[in-house]
């Protein structure tokens, strides 16, 4: 047998040494014990840690509580919200991790864009809207039709419909129509009647820096048509751009209860694209 071979790691020791010891078969077990909780600490924070970084730099997931964006989003629906896609704000950062005034690396937000800000009568409240007014324009309801610069913005009928959301909200029919906004960009809105509270209003001047939003739902939406809750949005209270769906459930579906999931999900939403659909030469 060689040198190295009578070191071995497997060899025993009480042949080596007639007076050594037994080993404690439980020595070594506090010692595991403490590795592996080691190991897991530094897993967690890994985690976590990666976690933060898409959360505040990449993609911040949200879900809809309320039916103000029907018919493009639905209450139960989760989507992530991209964080490049306006650069950062203070209010791109978690907890309050960061306080500067305007934005890193800014990309103006487009006409047509479902983006999420925080409410600027209240900034640590999440609203999610889309973005119908830019810098300098004007913009006015007249007998429930948008005007944008004096000009009527087009609407076309699609019909007579009810959500599949339980929600009294929407349980009445409502009219679904397909809006075409300045530049091509055509989405879908829901309307009860072009006779609601907020179907006319003054006619607004959006202020530099600052973007009118609106919700699809037009007569069950709280967006800058009421100044005392939204009002002009400013850019630096943008969180990110809505762009995908990643899951979706009714509201029968008990979140923490795995088991009612399967016939509440709504399978066919999950991974639609949220934005509008923007002709190719589609302009701001």
């Amino acid at each position: 047998m060689t040198q190295n071979n009578k070191n071995s790691l497997n060899e025993n020791p009480l042949k080596a040494n007639p007076k050594a010891k037994p080993l404690d078969a439980g020595s070594d077990v506090p010692l595991m014990e403490k590795n592996e909780i080691s190991e897991f600490a530094k897993t967690a924070i890994i985690a976590v840690l990666l976690a933060l970084i898409i959360r505040t730099f990449l993609y911040e997931p949200f879900n809809i509580p309320s039916g103000s964006m029907l018919p493009t989003l639905l209450v139960g629906d989760y989507l992530f919200v991209s964080k490049p896609a306006y650069g950062y704000s203070k209010y791109s950062f978690p907890f309050g991790a960061a306080d500067f005034e305007g934005r890193m690396m800014a990309e103006k937000p487009k006409r047509g864009d479902v983006a999420v800000f925080r409410l600027p009568t209240n900034p640590s409240i999440d609203y999610i809207k889309r973005i119908v007014g830019l810098p300098g324009e004007t913009v006015q309801m007249v007998h429930g039709r948008l005007y944008i610069n004096g000009e009527i913005v087009e609407r076309e009928v699609v019909g007579l419909v009810q959500s599949d959301d339980n929600t009294d909200l929407i349980r009445r029919p409502v009219t679904e129509y397909i809006e075409t906004l300045p530049g091509g960009i055509i989405h879908r809105i829901y309307e009860e009647s072009d006779n609601e509270e907020l179907d006319n209003t003054i006619e607004y001047t959006v202020p530099d820096g600052h973007y009118f939003v609106m919700g699809d739902n037009r007569d069950n939406s709280s967006d800058s048509r009421v100044s005392s809750l939204v009002g002009f949005v400013p850019f630096e209270n943008f969180v990110g751009r809505a762009e995908i769906l990643f899951f979706s459930v009714s509201e029968e579906a008990q979140i923490f209860n795995p088991l009612s999931w399967p016939g509440t999900m709504r399978f066919h939403r999950m991974f639609d694209l949220i934005g509008p659909v923007r002709p190719k030469e589609a302009t701001p």
